[in-house]
């Protein structure tokens, strides 16, 4: 691992943002497409460029390997699962509380690691971290200006969202041996696969015509935060490590809340930002002991 130039501090930047751009283009979508719909075109279209890269490189792809079974159940629990729930709690949630409320991942995977892997447990830096984290969760859902009895349920589904993606993150671990290109290429497989049936007789897109900046959208999320933003990822933990890739969570609901204003004039009141602050904070503290952690097992 390399000591962080500039141009890493710019990628990582770079992939903050593109995550983070996905919220407010999930929101665009939903004005042409529903939510299985929009879950479908985003592994359709994210799996080209990492396909492509596999290909480029020569890894093989294992989908329809022995270990199909976990592709496929990793597939449905990360990308399927997760994709459908934003899409459809997005719909009637301002996309910059979507991207507070999907920060909390960390959190959710420190509390799950805690009771379901052997060397995660908690210490008191995590358990301060966990708690003003899940605080400013609980605070954003107390603006009634933005989270009411009309969207309630849809707020909940992100969160429920995000619990899909530790899920999914703890069940990678039973093929963590094999090539992160590999896992990524053949879990987008597998939730394409999955998807098609679903679109077919529930949604029915092709009978849409789509708004023209929905359509974007959705290509848009397929190719560059489902794809691209993977082949990024990939290149900054091979050139700097997990510690320094792991910084991208802060970023991600700052850059969020922005571009939800900046593109769809979405609102910001005094509760958001206190909330954003505490998630923030929240991860901060956890990323500081786990990478605490890391460090010294290193030396």
């Amino acid at each position: 691992m390399r000591q962080p130039k500039l141009i890493d501090y710019i990628l990582l930047t770079l992939l903050a943002l593109i995550w983070a751009s996905a919220f407010f283009n999930i929101k665009i979508a939903t004005y042409s497409f529903g939510p299985v719909t929009i879950a479908f075109l985003r592994v359709f279209f994210g799996a080209i460029p990492v396909l492509l890269l596999c290909y480029y490189k020569n890894i093989k792809i294992e989908a329809f390997s022995k270990d199909w079974h976990w592709f496929a159940m990793i597939g449905f629990i990360n990308l399927v699962a997760p994709f459908f729930l934003i899409a459809y709690g997005v719909k009637s949630v301002q996309s910059n509380l979507a991207a507070i409320l999907m920060a909390t991942t960390p959190l959710s995977a420190t509390v799950l690691s805690h009771f379901y892997t052997k060397n995660e447990k908690f210490n008191l830096v995590k358990t301060f971290g966990i708690l003003i984290g899940f605080f400013g969760v609980i605070f954003l859902f107390s603006d009634n200006l933005l989270i009411n009895e009309n969207n309630f349920y849809s707020a909940l589904l992100i969160l429920l969202g995000s619990t899909c993606y530790v899920v999914g993150g703890l069940l990678t671990l039973k093929i963590s041996k094999k090539k992160n290109e590999n896992v990524t290429g053949s879990i987008l497989i597998w939730a394409t696969i999955i998807l098609i049936p679903l679109v077919s007789f529930i949604e029915q897109p092709w009978q849409v015509i789509p708004r023209i900046d929905s359509l974007i959208s959705v290509i848009y999320l397929g190719i560059v935060p489902t794809g691209v933003a993977w082949l990024l990822r990939f290149r900054i933990l091979k050139n700097n490590g997990l510690i320094f890739q792991a910084q991208v969570a802060f970023l991600i609901p700052i850059f969020g809340v922005i571009l939800g204003y900046i593109f769809l004039k979405e609102l910001i009141t005094i509760k958001v930002l206190i909330s954003l602050i505490a998630v923030s904070i929240g991860i901060y503290f956890v990323g500081k002991a786990k990478n605490k952690k890391l460090n010294n097992f290193s030396n």
